[in-house]
């Protein structure tokens, strides 16, 4: 079984719908997340982030770099949520 290669700070993204916000904590959960609960509007951003991560996993490339291209999809889809959104919100 492949190491779950856990980030150093965990990105919160908004999937799903309005308000349902999710902490990931590792390259195994953003690929999770990048290719299940992800929304349409995908760019080449999100290819990038699936590819990073799957390398990372594999050993490849790191995990400061699977992180970076996460966030970069996630911004890129318009998911990403900032430190300010999350005050008074909770994590599912």
């Amino acid at each position: 079984m492949m190491d779950s290669k856990p980030f150093e700070k965990p990105v919160t993204v908004e999937l799903g719908h309005v308000g349902k916000f999710r902490s990931v904590h590792s390259a195994q959960e953003a690929m999770e997340c990048l290719t299940t609960t992800w929304p349409l509007n995908r760019g080449p951003r999100h290819s990038d982030a699936v590819e990073t991560c799957l390398k990372a996993l594999k050993g490849y490339r790191s995990v400061e770099e699977a992180r970076r291209a996460f966030v970069d999809a996630a911004m890129e889809s318009d998911v990403l949520v900032t430190e300010d959104r999350l005050a008074g919100h909770k994590l599912h």
